[in-house]
C-alpha cells in the first residue's frame, strides 16, 4: 500500500525550539547533548534548550515522523555511555526547509517595511 503524500504546510508554523532541533539535525545524526551543544552554539541564545524542552520535542518530532532513532552507540568524547542517536527523515528535512522559507517571507516583509535591516524604523 502506498502512504499518501504528506503536506509539510500542516507541520507550521514550528515552536522556535523544534524548529532548531530539526536545524541541528540537518547534517547528520546526533544524541542528545550534542543537539543541546548545537543549540547553544548556533541559536544565539534565542532559544534555552534544557533536557526536558529537548526531550519532549524529541518525542514530538518522533511521534509525527519528523525524526528517527539511530542506533545507540558509545560517544567516544563523553566516555562509553550509551547514547540515543536522532536523524531527520526525508519528511523532517522538507518541514525544516518550509519552515525556513516561511521565516524568510516574513524577514523580506519586516525589510520592506523597514522594521530590520540598516535603516531602523
Amino acid at each position: 500500500m502506498v502512504k499518501p503524500l504528506r503536506d509539510a504546510g500542516e507541520q507550521l508554523p514550528l515552536t522556535p525550539a523544534t524548529f532548531q532541533v530539526l536545524m541541528a539535525l540537518v547534517d547528520g545524526e546526533r544524541h542528545g547533548y550534542a543537539i543541546m551543544r548545537d543549540v547553544a552554539e548556533h541559536g544565539d541564545g534565542t532559544v534555552k534548550l534544557g533536557p526536558g524542552t529537548l526531550y519532549g520535542t524529541l518525542k514530538r518530532l518522533l511521534d509525527a515522523g519528523l525524526v528517527d532513532e539511530g542506533m545507540e552507540r558509545p560517544d567516544p568524547e563523553l566516555g562509553d555511555e550509551r547514547r540515543r542517536y536522532y536523524r531527520l527523515t526525508k519528511f523532517g528535512l522538507t518541514v525544516v526547509r518550509a519552515e525556513a522559507r516561511r521565516l524568510e517571507t516574513l524577514v523580506r516583509s519586516a525589510r520592506r517595511r523597514k522594521l530590520i535591516g540598516l535603516e531602523p524604523a
